[in-house]
């Protein structure tokens, strides 16, 4: 199993081989703080190509939202097949596991991309 550093690291290259996803973000401009525990990474989306940057790298990283969750819970939704309640952004966030905070208006408005590339996180080898 891949471990949560490696798993970051592909994610920029496995949305760059996902045409479709590329093309449905073409529009967003965005950047996210992505909380795993203590460990905080700051995505920025523009025009479908993604850069992930360590936030502790960053002297004062902004961000138009946050996601945060425990190491646990995003392990859980990393699985190939994620148990119930840890299967979506949404489902994690009504059983309080997964904190949305700050201006969501791109998250939401873009929901679909974003639960696409969540998806992506999801622990294959490759």
């Amino acid at each position: 199993m891949l471990s949560d550093e490696d798993i970051i690291a592909v994610w920029p290259a496995r949305l760059a081989d996902r045409e479709h996803l590329v093309w449905k973000g073409r529009h967003l401009k965005t950047s996210f703080l992505f909380a795993l525990g203590e460990r905080r990474y700051l995505v920025a989306i523009r025009e479908g190509q993604m850069h992930v940057r360590a936030a502790s790298t960053i002297v004062m990283p902004q961000w138009d939202f946050a996601l945060r969750a425990d190491e646990h819970v995003w392990h859980a939704f990393f699985q190939p097949v994620p148990p119930p309640e840890y299967h979506d952004l949404l489902a994690m966030m009504k059983c309080r596991r997964l904190i949305i905070e700050g201006n969501i208006y791109a998250f939401m408005s873009h929901l679909l991309f974003f639960k696409a590339l969540f998806t992506l996180l999801r622990s294959t080898e490759k």
